[in-house]
């Protein structure tokens, strides 16, 4: 017997679930991995232009492989995270190498590829290919957090445990399962959000052990403080990388030292930031006429370092998984 949370939320997706390009009919499966990589800490309003741009540009892992690294940069443009562009012209290049340029549709081979971790392989078995898979990003583990555990938000990382658990909602069938993932995710981003969740609207409002609790509130609130970002390295590197886009060429590093120096009056931390996109692969030292200077890649694949939030979604707006 599927699970009580099952049907309902399914039958909900079906009434509300977003028209979403890469939940089309006509999805690829390079598509579906674009998608979910964009979305990774990023919100479907912002990716969703980039993402039609990028496979206009780009329809299949060959052509990626074979950019200049600096236009995939330049068309990352303000996602955020820019080393996720990297880490997909790398995995576009294995995909050429290893299966002559087709996505694998088996959860382990996409495993191996460069780039993809746990969440990313479920997605795109079950998205892509329609194969039953474990999908959980944040979205999720705050459903199942809320309606199986009676809690306001899912502990900090993902855990074995709470991994099990989600796998023993999801359906049997390939068809069901898929749907059930796209549906769950969806209702995780639209109804059962973090800071607010409509929980009239929510199709298992009667079923959800937190609401049944009284809504206690997050046992964890005080260490789940926002990021801060004004004055942060990470801020420092997105204006790095958005005075390089400016530019076709390279930027001397006076322009770049003084894009910066506002912000970051100390010279040891401006030398920080610029050294730590440098050795990401993000960003070369060069010359130019008015002496060092700045710029993207020009080609080839520099090595991608990992990324903390890589793998799955924190924002509640970003989940955009399942073209079911």
């Amino acid at each position: 017997m599927p699970h009580a949370l099952v049907e309902p939320v399914v039958a909900w997706f079906d009434a509300h679930g977003r028209d979403l390009p890469w939940r089309a009919p006509d999805r690829t499966a390079w598509g579906v991995l674009v998608s979910e990589v964009m979305l990774q800490q990023t919100p479907v309003v912002r990716v969703e232009p980039a993402w039609r741009a990028w496979l206009e540009r780009w329809p299949g892992p060959a052509d990626l492989a074979a950019a200049p690294t600096a236009d995939a940069l330049r068309a990352w443009g303000r996602l955020g995270y820019p080393r996720r562009a990297l880490r997909l012209q790398q995995c576009a290049a294995a995909v050429v190498e290893r299966h002559d340029g087709v996505l694998p549709d088996d959860e382990a081979a996409l495993l191996a590829l460069p780039g993809i971790g746990t969440y990313t392989a479920a997605a795109v078995t079950a998205f892509a290919h329609g194969r039953r898979a474990v999908v959980v990003d944040t979205n999720v583990r705050r459903v199942l957090a809320r309606a199986v555990d009676a809690a306001a938000l899912p502990a900090p990382h993902l855990t074995a445990a709470e991994l099990a658990r989600a796998g023993g909602v999801v359906p049997d069938d390939d068809a069901t399962a898929t749907r059930w993932n796209a549906a769950v995710m969806e209702l995780g981003a639209l109804v059962c959000t973090a800071r607010a969740p409509r929980c009239e609207a929510c199709p298992v409002e009667q079923l959800c052990a937190w609401r049944a609790a009284g809504m206690p509130p997050d046992a964890l609130a005080d260490g789940r403080r926002r990021q801060a970002w004004h004055g942060t390295d990470r801020q420092a590197r997105g204006l790095v990388m958005a005075t390089l886009r400016a530019e076709q060429g390279p930027v001397p590093a006076a322009v770049v030292d003084a894009a910066l120096a506002a912000g970051w009056p100390l010279d040891a931390d401006r030398e920080r930031v610029l050294a730590g996109l440098v050795a990401d692969g993000l960003v070369e030292r060069a010359t130019h006429d008015d002496g060092p200077a700045y710029r993207f890649p020009e080609a080839g694949l520099a090595p991608v370092g990992e990324l903390p939030p890589a793998d799955g979604r924190s924002l509640a707006d970003g989940a955009g998984g399942g073209a079911a």
